[in-house]
């Protein structure tokens, strides 16, 4: 299943003047945050452990590592069965709970929210929101 591909951004009503690289920004943060909190899927942790420990070490920002290790496109294969089952929840509805959080978050002052800054700074704020979710979630569950 495909959650969310950055083509889909980029090849739409994309801002003219941003790198295409900005339409991932949004969805290397989540997927990002999965990797770090343990909901990884074997792609990652079996196959390519090497490119999650650049995640891990922050070698590299969230939206950058996404758009190199994930080809562009973020699949349930990203994530290993609790990881999908809470973007089932969070990332994948279409109210969109995740982007409703990322535009409070981090989208003050912006026109769109494709020029949030690919940044560590920018993932530290939008992590605890989806830790706050995840938590949330994981009660209920």
């Amino acid at each position: 299943m495909k959650y969310d591909d950055a083509s889909w951004h980029y090849g739409g009503d994309f801002p003219k003047g941003l790198p295409i690289e900005s339409a991932g920004t949004h969805i290397g943060m989540y997927v990002a945050w999965c990797l770090l909190n343990n909901l990884a899927g074997e792609i990652h942790t079996v196959d390519f452990p090497n490119e999650l420990n650049m995640l891990r070490a922050k070698s590299v920002t969230p939206g950058k590592w996404f758009m190199e290790h994930c080809d562009e496109k973020f699949t349930d294969e990203e994530l290993n069965e609790k990881g999908n089952y809470f973007t089932q929840h969070f990332y994948a509805p279409d109210e969109a709970p995740y982007l409703e959080a990322y535009e409070k978050v981090l989208g003050s002052g912006l026109s769109t929210l494709y020029e949030v800054k690919d940044e560590w700074s920018n993932y530290d704020k939008i992590a605890s929101e989806i830790t706050n979710a995840f938590m949330a979630w994981s009660s209920s569950s």
